[in-house]
């Protein structure tokens, strides 16, 4: 596979982002980031773009409004660095991206992950300068988004189950066929944020940089592979797609992700126990209540998921394969609760 994305550590590394980068630059973030941030850039900024919408035909008029710039920054979690990607694929323009917590591997991915009408498509193709994680950055965002960005990691449990799945019942894509070395790599992924499950609950600088480098493989992996997702994403990721278009709400990608890994892992008879016990010394707050949602929309969400993912053309997985009943539910909304 080809290299990942040039990543940069340290500390104070966004003081010097005026020095270098192309002026004027756009600063694409989020309003309530702003103020925590504003006082490292100076007059060559414009803008900044608050991000407001992840709807692709919102975006399209936001984008054509924006003033002339050189260059983009992409500032904050997952959704102000898809959107960056996007102005920048857009404006072709230079790009650089600064995570502001491990929360997701958007900064790492070619594509944005932006809404049609309400469902998520990958789109675009942008890859920056750099990807600049900073420590002291990192560490000063809420501890809760940082260790949910195990979720994209974590995933990778569910889908390699689904993709072995469907090879041996002869329901893979002739475009992907099962690759055991695809596999291979992202389980040495999987495996770094399985060992460093302690420093990545504690958000020190050794659990930054082992997360980081878990998503800079992971992001760049959809591209990298040719387009195929098989081995990145599967169920679990669909779950959380079905839950967001019922429940029309935003989440801390990692969340609902993590909720969708222990969910098709229990359906998958995938050992559950195991990566629930993963999931749970990282600290990843997954349940309903901590997402701001109810059990009765989790359950909508798996009631309804064979069809959604059919609707959406989404990759055949354990949600087309084993019946979703009201008697798994329940049971599996027990042992959540246990």
């Amino acid at each position: 596979m080809a290299e990942p994305f040039q990543t940069v550590y340290g500390r104070g590394l966004l003081a010097e982002f005026k020095t270098f980068v192309h002026r004027p630059y756009l600063v694409v973030t989020m309003e309530d980031l702003w103020s925590h941030f504003a006082a490292e850039f100076d007059d060559g900024a414009v803008g900044p773009m608050f991000v407001s919408t992840l709807e692709r035909s919102e975006l399209e008029q936001l984008v054509a409004a924006l003033p002339d710039c050189e260059s983009v920054i992409g500032l904050g979690g997952g959704q102000a660095l898809d959107v960056a990607k996007y102005v920048a694929w857009k404006r072709r323009l230079p790009l650089f991206q600064v995570p502001t917590a491990m929360s997701v591997n958007a900064a790492w991915g070619h594509r944005a992950a932006v809404r049609f009408e309400g469902v998520v498509r990958y789109v675009g193709f942008a890859v920056p300068e750099a990807v600049y994680v900073d420590y002291d950055v990192v560490q000063s965002a809420p501890i809760e988004l940082n260790r949910s960005g195990v979720g994209d990691v974590l995933c990778y449990w569910t889908a390699h189950w689904d993709w072995k799945m469907a090879a041996q019942a002869g329901r893979v894509e002739g475009r992907w066929p099962y690759n055991a070395d695809l596999v291979a790599e992202a389980r040495l992924a999987l495996d770094r944020v399985i060992e460093h499950a302690d420093d990545i609950h504690a958000v020190s600088d050794r659990g930054i940089r082992a997360l980081s480098e878990s998503l800079r493989w992971g992001g760049a992996a959809f591209h990298n592979a040719g387009w195929n997702p098989r081995h990145i994403e599967g169920a679990e990721h669909f779950f959380f797609y079905n839950l967001e278009y019922i429940t029309g709400k935003h989440f801390l990608h990692g969340q609902p992700v993590t909720l969708g890994v222990l969910l098709m892992s229990h359906l998958q008879d995938n050992q559950p126990d195991a990566i629930r016990e993963i999931a749970d010394r990282i600290g990843v707050a997954y349940l309903p209540e901590d997402m701001g949602v109810t059990w009765d929309d989790v359950e909508e969400a798996l009631r309804t998921l064979k069809a959604f993912a059919e609707r959406a053309g989404l990759w055949y997985s354990v949600a087309n394969e084993r019946p979703i009943t009201e008697s798994w539910i329940a049971g599996v909304g027990d042992w959540l609760r246990a």
